[in-house]
Formats: structure tokens, sequence, C-alpha cells
């Protein structure tokens, strides 16, 4: 019976640690691997397209969502093109302030204060990331087919891709770390990947980007919103930030 006992005893503390991996380490594991990930993707890519290698791929992409007799007409009828118009504002300036001060919002009307202090830098520091990046590398627009959108900044990277990456990823990043219910982080994260993708497709269908400078858009904003994560998390357990609210049910971690 002791030695039952024992048995027992080290098979529930094995479920509880490896509970503990699973709801946490796995979790650090992956934002880590998003952000190395990205940064590395992203120093490749920009070489790439530096050195001019992405190019031909760039053109090729570019011209398949174009009508083959006539690289003036999108692929599909005008409601197809409203539509990729309508996806693109989701990326805008505008929005994404929206969105960022609904967010915040939120997080103060659920008192967590500090935590609505950190999405205020993290988002607007995002952004200026973007802008700095795009005066940087300063590539030049599509010329292969007209614009069905307004342009008025440099084209590497896409700053309606990072944008909304940014935006949308990192508040989706820090809505989870104060949300305790399993089913709405899946749902917040699912929805603002969704989001981010949306938009980035939006960019080349409309001819206003290089397929690479929205890829590149995407790896460099969820490296930033990856990090936000962790940065959030850190201070979290030194006691600086909000932690999660309790809940109860299974849908609690």
């Amino acid at each position: 019976m002791k030695h039952y006992r024992k048995i027992k005893h080290v098979k529930r503390h094995g479920l509880s640690l490896m509970a503990r991996l699973g709801r946490y380490e796995l979790a650090v594991l992956l934002c880590v691997s998003v952000l190395s990930g990205g940064v590395w993707g992203f120093i490749e890519l920009a070489d790439a397209v530096t050195e001019g290698e992405t190019q031909s791929i760039d053109e090729t992409l570019l011209l398949s969502l174009r009508n083959a007799a006539d690289h003036t007409d999108p692929l599909g009828p005008g409601w197809v093109e409203e539509m990729g118009r309508d996806f693109t504002a989701l990326g805008g300036v505008g929005v994404l302030v929206v969105i960022t001060l609904g967010a915040l919002g939120y997080l103060l009307l659920a008192r967590n204060y500090r935590a609505a202090l950190f999405a205020s830098v993290a988002v607007p520091g995002g952004m200026l990331l973007s802008t700095l990046m795009k005066m940087g590398f300063d590539r030049p627009r599509p010329d292969l087919v007209p614009h069905e959108a307004m342009v008025y900044t440099a084209s590497f990277p896409s700053g309606h891709s990072m944008m909304s990456a940014v935006t949308y990823l990192t508040l989706a990043a820090l809505l989870i770390r104060v949300q305790p219910a399993l089913r709405l982080k899946a749902y917040l994260l699912i929805l603002a990947i969704l989001l981010t993708l949306l938009v980035g497709m939006s960019r080349v269908y409309l001819g206003v980007h290089w397929p690479t400078d929205v890829l590149a858009g995407w790896t460099a904003g969820a490296a930033w919103a990856a990090l936000c994560w962790l940065v959030m998390r850190w201070l979290q357990r030194r006691g600086q930030v909000e932690t999660e609210q309790s809940s109860s049910g299974t849908d609690a971690e």
C-alpha cells in the first residue's frame, strides 16, 4: 500500500509538472522561436531584396493576380476589388488607432492599468519601428501595374502589413496575458492572425506592394509581438503588471 501511494504521488507530481510545462514553458519556447525566427527571416529577406534576388518572383506573383490580357485589371469582379480595399483599410493608421484605443479602454475598464500603460507603449513603438525601417530601405513601389489604393511612403517593408501585425498580434498577446479563459485566448489569437493575413494579401492584390514587402512586414510584426509578450510575461512575474484574472470552470488555465 505504501509503495502504491508513492507511485501515485510520483505520477501526480509528473502530471503537474507536465501541465506547468504545457501552460508556460511551451508558450515561452514558441514565442522565443517566433522572435528569433522573425528577426532572422527579416534580415535574410532584407538582404535578398537589397541584392535584387527577389525581383523575379516578386514580379511573377504580382502579375499572377492580374488579368493576363490586361495588367491594369485585378483578377475577379468589381466587388472583389472593393473587398480588397476594405481589407487593406484594416491596416490603415486611422483604423489601427481606433482598435488600439478600444483595447486600451477595455484594459482600463478591467482595471488592468499597468497592462494598459504597457500596451500604450508597445503598439506605438512597433509603428515607429515600421516607419524607421521604411525610411531606411526606401524601396520603390511596384510600377508594373496601376495602384488601386493611395500610397505615399516607401515600399519595404509593407507598413500596412507590419503595423497590422504589430497592432493586432501585440494587442492579442497582451489581452491573452490578462485573460484566463483558454477559448478566448485562442479566439483572440486566431482573429489577430486572420486580420493580419487579410491586410497583407490585400496590399499585393491592389498592386501597391511587392509580395516580399508584405512577407517582411509580417515577420517583423510577428517578432515584435512575440517580444512584447515575453516582456509582459516577465513584468507580470515580477509583479509590475497585472496577472490573469481568476476564472472558474474548465476554461481557466
